[in-house]
């Protein structure tokens, strides 16, 4: 394409209809999928960017939010046709993407709830009043174990906090050990105030922001943008080195002695991992450094597959820098005979950093809490 059909991001955000701030925050979150050019010293955007951010318009419009469209482009790929994407949107159609906020009381739901459940001046741990909530709301498994995008945090569990720091906070309710909470005074006038006061009170306790939380999503943040960035390194390296980092994470987390096999004729298998010194079970490896939009389908894992049967092996760990289809994952979860890890960019990216390969440690801080068994009498 020339020069002077190249956009800028602002123009390109333009003629997609949003405004240049939001334009930029979209290609942020999605700059794996969006192709760039470098005219001079500028980035620039060919038709290919302006269509794919034409796509996330629509999406958007659909009511999809970032985190439901990255997860919908790992699942089922980035369509590169106009067919595709009328096949994505009848999928979308036809499933339900109920953001998971609707599926859980709010922090503000939650708050009178809290007070109720311990008015009788008892003190209670705070699992107890979990409990109580769970049954209250009639919440099923699955509302109580969803977790926040690209976090280990159960949002459930993480409203709760919520609602427990503005509470004490604001001297509704006291932590009278470890954990263990009760109702004061000002707790039981607040319940006896009328349901006016009540709701304004509680509009007031939800701007009272927990200075943890703040600093759990400050950390997931960077975290999140650590991972992009190693992720993208990795999409960078040389394929045998790319090989090498693999083993060595995979004998790094403790599953056995590990070496690269042989860099020609390997049999589509490139690594294996001997679980005991004798190599009496072994885990075989297959590394694919892959760009963001290149997906592996079950054909390719059905080669890994039957390369494993080469071997007679019964374990076998496949490894990209993209993503799986879901026919891919569908093909692995069907095995019988044999055991195939799927573990795709995401995934690798968090467990680099979860066991510290690649990666150094730049800071760490200590948070401090009250002993409460130092103040009990001996």
């Amino acid at each position: 394409m020339k020069n002077e059909h190249l956009l800028s991001k602002k123009k390109m955000s333009e003629i997609v209809g949003w405004s240049e701030a939001n334009g930029r925050r979209w290609v942020k979150h999605f700059k794996d999928y969006i192709p760039e050019d470098i005219s001079g010293a500028r980035v620039m955007y060919n038709a290919e960017s302006l269509c794919i951010m034409q796509i996330l318009k629509r999406l958007n419009e659909e009511g999809l939010i970032i985190p439901e469209i990255k997860h919908l482009f790992l699942n089922e790929g980035l369509p590169k046709n106009k067919k595709e994407e009328k096949l994505l949107f009848e999928k979308i159609h036809g499933k339900k993407f109920k953001q998971v906020k609707d599926a859980i009381p709010s922090i503000k739901e939650m708050m009178l709830p809290y007070l109720l459940m311990i008015k009788d001046r008892k003190a209670y741990p705070a699992s107890e009043i979990t409990e109580k909530l769970v049954s209250h709301f009639r919440l099923s498994e699955a509302q109580q174990v969803m977790k926040y995008e690209n976090t280990s945090d159960i949002i459930f569990l993480s409203r709760i906090r919520s609602v427990r720091y503005s509470l004490k906070k604001e001297n509704y309710i006291e932590e009278v050990n470890k954990l263990t909470y009760q109702i004061t005074t000002d707790g039981l006038d607040l319940l006896n105030e009328n349901k006016k006061e009540i709701e304004e009170e509680i509009k007031e306790l939800e701007k009272v922001i927990d200075p943890l939380m703040v600093v759990k999503e400050k950390l997931d943040e960077l975290k999140q943008e650590l991972s992009e960035t190693l992720l993208k390194q990795l999409r960078n390296v040389h394929w045998i080195k790319f090989e090498d980092i693999v083993i060595e994470l995979l004998t790094v987390m403790g599953y056995g002695d590990g070496k690269v096999t042989q860099r020609t004729n390997d049999e589509g298998l490139d690594g294996v991992i001997k679980e005991d010194k004798l190599g009496l079970d072994n885990i075989y490896v297959q590394a694919k450094r892959y760009g963001a939009k290149n997906s592996v389908g079950r054909d390719v894992v059905q080669s890994f597959s039957g390369a494993l049967d080469g071997k007679g092996a019964r374990k076998g760990v496949f490894i990209t820098t993209s993503y799986f289809t879901d026919n891919a994952r569908h093909y692995v979860e069907r095995l019988e005979a044999k055991k195939i890890i799927l573990i795709d960019g995401k995934e690798l990216a968090k467990l680099m950093i979860d066991h510290n390969v690649g990666v150094d440690v730049s800071h760490t801080y200590i948070v401090k809490s009250i002993d409460y068994d130092y103040f009990k009498d001996e």
